[in-house]
């Protein structure tokens, strides 16, 4: 205690310790300071309801300005920003699944072996290009729709004129355009297809699907398909080896002059096993000059149905197979158009995978009841790629055709058609007897050179023309060359 003490005096006479503050009374404000602050706070408060009112009136216009408050002006060009990102995402929307094809085929074709004077120059030069589009529609509750439509320029008629004139059964060039031959100085273009399906899945997990289409197609995109010979414009040219031959060249689906044809046509598939699916499809189609071109569409009218399966053979490799049966009404016959009768026949098209780069193909029609000039056909051939040779993206076919003269056809000593001296000489002859079957051999080699272009040179050899015993074999040599998209 006494220590205590003594520093504190210590520190008291060393004037370390002051007195204790003493404070001021506070001052109450006057009414004049209040009525201030209040001022001010009003004014605070009419600028800030200014502000908010420039905002609400910029939020409501899309135009942005430099007289805007920043936050309103930085917030209006956010939006623009993400509106203008959803643009494109929009459009790729409403293209999600749309298909566009594009090609461009052209021919350059040489035959030796026709008569003299046979419908002008033995070389012939053909150009097609086609344009499809198939364009996805809105669901209707399970039901799928789409469009599919199919533009067609051309021009040029190719060598088929002059073996026609000659009588012969083939058609060397199948991607030659028929449209252009009323007059040779146009380039013509015609809408091929127009069609609309609707397919609705049904079963468990969707494995069953009925599709129904209607409009103006090319019936062998639905019948008679073959993935090994079924497109002129990349795989064999002669016609008989890219349909069946009695279907086709023999004039028995009736399509207008560029093959195609309005119909409808009603289809079940089945992929209750997914590796070897079968479809059920039946079709009908206007037919004949008149009803492929919408004149009269009803009166003589192409029923065909199809039975097709998917089976595994040769270890497990696919092959698709294919048995089909038409009728047709009032199809005049081909020596007298005066008179008709009811076609109907059968046949059968198969692709078949053997071996890993090997697809064998073959085609088979009969007539059962009518009159053509050749009324059994068959067709046999391979495609062979090049990945056996280190040409993967190349391709080797080789096929053969055989057209059996009708009875009708001998019958009639070839009436209709001319034999290769009566043409030279400018005058029918119908002395000559058909007999036994025109035969026609075809190879080709596809090279690609880029992935979009291909070149394929290309010999046909036709035998017995139009079953002329007296004709002579003909040979054409061409180029064909194939840009797609």
């Amino acid at each position: 205690m006494l220590r205590n003490r003594i520093l504190v005096a210590a520190l008291v006479a060393a004037g370390t310790l002051a007195a204790p503050p003493t404070f001021a009374e506070p001052q109450t404000p006057s009414v004049q300071q209040l009525l201030q602050r209040l001022e001010q706070l009003e004014k605070e408060v009419q600028e800030l309801r200014k502000e908010k009112a420039a905002e609400a009136e910029s939020l409501s216009t899309e135009r942005i300005s430099e007289a805007e408050p920043e936050i309103t002006t930085r917030l209006k060009a956010v939006e623009q920003d993400v509106q203008a990102m959803k643009k494109p995402s929009s459009l790729a929307e409403k293209l999600d699944g749309v298909a566009v094809e594009a090609a461009l085929t052209t021919v350059w074709q040489h035959a030796n072996g026709l008569p003299h004077g046979a419908d002008g120059p033995k070389d012939k030069l053909n150009y097609r290009a086609d344009l499809t589009v198939e364009v996805p529609l809105e669901e209707v509750g399970v039901v799928e729709q789409k469009l599919f439509g199919h533009v067609r320029i051309g021009q040029g008629q190719g060598l088929n004129d002059p073996l026609g004139m000659l009588g012969h059964f083939n058609v060397p060039n199948a991607a030659a355009f028929s449209a252009s031959g009323a007059n040779p100085n146009d380039s013509v273009a015609i809408l091929g297809q127009a069609w609309y399906q609707a397919g609705i899945p049904f079963g468990e997990n969707k494995k069953h699907r009925v599709e129904v289409t209607l409009g103006k197609m090319d019936i062998f995109g639905f019948f008679d398909q073959n993935e090994a010979a079924g497109d002129e414009a990349t795989q064999f040219l002669n016609g008989v080896f890219v349909h069946n031959p009695l279907l086709d060249v023999g004039g028995e689906v009736g399509a207008d002059e560029n093959g195609f044809q309005p119909g409808a046509i009603v289809s079940y598939l089945n992929e209750s096993d997914g590796a070897e699916p079968w479809r059920l499809s039946l079709g009908v189609f206007g037919s004949g000059d008149e009803g492929s071109n919408y004149q009269k569409t009803g009166d003589t009218p192409l029923l065909i149905a199809q039975a097709e399966k998917t089976f595994k053979f040769f270890g497990g490799r696919a092959g698709n197979y294919r048995l089909y049966a038409w009728s047709r009404r009032d199809v005049p016959r081909f020596y007298n158009d005066a008179y008709s009768s009811r076609h109907t026949g059968v046949g059968l098209s198969f692709d078949q995978q053997f071996g890993d780069g090997i697809k064998l193909f073959g085609r088979y029609g009969h007539l059962v009841k009518g009159k053509l000039p050749f009324d059994r056909a068959a067709t046999l051939g391979v495609e062979i790629n090049g990945g056996y040779w280190n040409r993967a993206s190349d391709a080797l076919g080789v096929a053969g055709a055989w057209l059996r003269a009708s009875s009708a056809y001998k019958r009639n000593g070839g009436e209709g058609y001319l034999s290769a001296d009566s043409y030279e000489a400018g005058t029918p002859d119908f002395t000559f007897r058909p007999s036994g079957a025109e035969k026609v051999a075809e190879i080709y080699y596809r090279i690609h050179l880029t992935p979009n272009f291909s070149l394929s040179p290309d010999v046909q050899w036709i035998k017995r023309g139009g079953a002329n015993p007296d004709a002579d074999n003909v040979t054409i040599v061409g180029v064909r060359a194939n840009v797609s998209y």
